[in-house]
């Protein structure tokens, strides 16, 4: 079951907080979590200045993130890449327990003339051959990596994909960005729908006809229903137990790219040095960047032979 939901007018402003919600339904026999990330994938659009359809496609992206981390436990965390064999490149997502998201794509600038529907063609900027890669870090000795491949681009019907090939969990995967005229973002969501053995078939029959008939999750959220209420569209007997508020953090700071930059070696901050007389990292996740002049430098070259 997928459902990908596409971009629509809207004239609402004021978006919520963005939250996550995870839960139960019907008697516990369905896994249940939706989110809104309008917040969150503004402001990657505002780090990375990136136009529509790849907005559309990184939002999708870093949103069902937001519902895997929600999946883990304690300092448990995963990245998910989505490597397809369009135009954006590489969609990176991170995202951990506590609601931590943050996520970037190859190339942002990147929009496409409408699809067929009218909406942004998400699938072709990310592409239809190619894979989605997951990798959890449990806390294990090595980490879990699963994967599967792109079956439409369009990242909803993708992601239900690998939750039943990678994962064994039949699931229903929506997933939803607005963006506007000035490419800012009005509205940004998604659900995760996972069932559990025990459904009858005329249950399972049930929820995949409220799937076919459930408006755009955008459409919803303008409406400004609750996330709960967004549940109550597909399942029956919704019950909430977190809300976790979804956050941007990205983990960069100057002490870990300078760590990077002494792993370089002296001979190549000594060529810094003589070349340029300075270095400037920026950081992929958040656009940050990362001065050193080549007083800065010659200090990280003093440390490492102090050691």
């Amino acid at each position: 079951m997928a459902t990908d939901n596409k971009e629509h007018q809207s004239t609402e402003r004021e978006p919520r907080a963005d939250m996550l919600v995870r839960g139960t339904a019907m008697g516990g026999q369905v896994r249940v979590f939706a989110v809104r990330t309008t917040h969150l994938v503004d402001e990657l659009q505002k780090r990375h200045q990136s136009y529509p359809t790849a907005t559309a496609a990184l939002g999708r992206t870093v949103t069902a993130a937001a519902m895997m981390g929600a999946m883990l436990k304690g300092e448990e965390k995963l990245t998910v890449q989505v490597k397809g064999d369009g135009p954006i490149g590489q969609i990176i997502a991170d995202a951990n327990a506590h609601g931590e998201v943050r996520g970037c794509v190859t190339h942002p600038q990147v929009h496409l003339a409408s699809n067929n529907e009218g909406k942004l063609d998400v699938a072709g900027a990310v592409g239809r051959e190619g894979f989605i890669h997951v990798t959890k870090d449990l806390g294990m000795k090595e980490p879990y990596h699963g994967s599967s491949p792109i079956i439409s681009g369009e990242l909803g019907e993708d992601f239900t994909y690998y939750f039943a090939l990678s994962e064994q969990t039949p699931s229903a995967v929506g997933l939803g960005v607005l963006v506007d005229v000035d490419s800012s973002v009005i509205h940004a969501g998604g659900f995760i729908i996972q069932l559990l053995p025990g459904l009858t078939d005329d249950q399972i029959t049930k929820i995949e006809q409220s799937l076919s008939n459930l408006p755009p999750i955008t459409a919803l959220l303008d409406q400004g229903l609750e996330l709960e209420e967004l549940l109550d569209w597909i399942v029956e007997d919704v019950q909430v137990m977190e809300h976790l508020p979804i956050v941007f953090r990205c983990q960069c700071s100057k002490e870990r790219v300078e760590q990077t930059l002494i792993s370089l070696g002296e001979g190549e901050l000594q060529a810094m040095i003589e070349e340029d007389g300075k270095a400037e990292v920026v950081c992929h996740f958040c656009n940050e960047t990362y001065a050193f002049d080549r007083e800065q430098l010659q200090s990280l070259i003093d440390q490492m032979n102090d050691k």
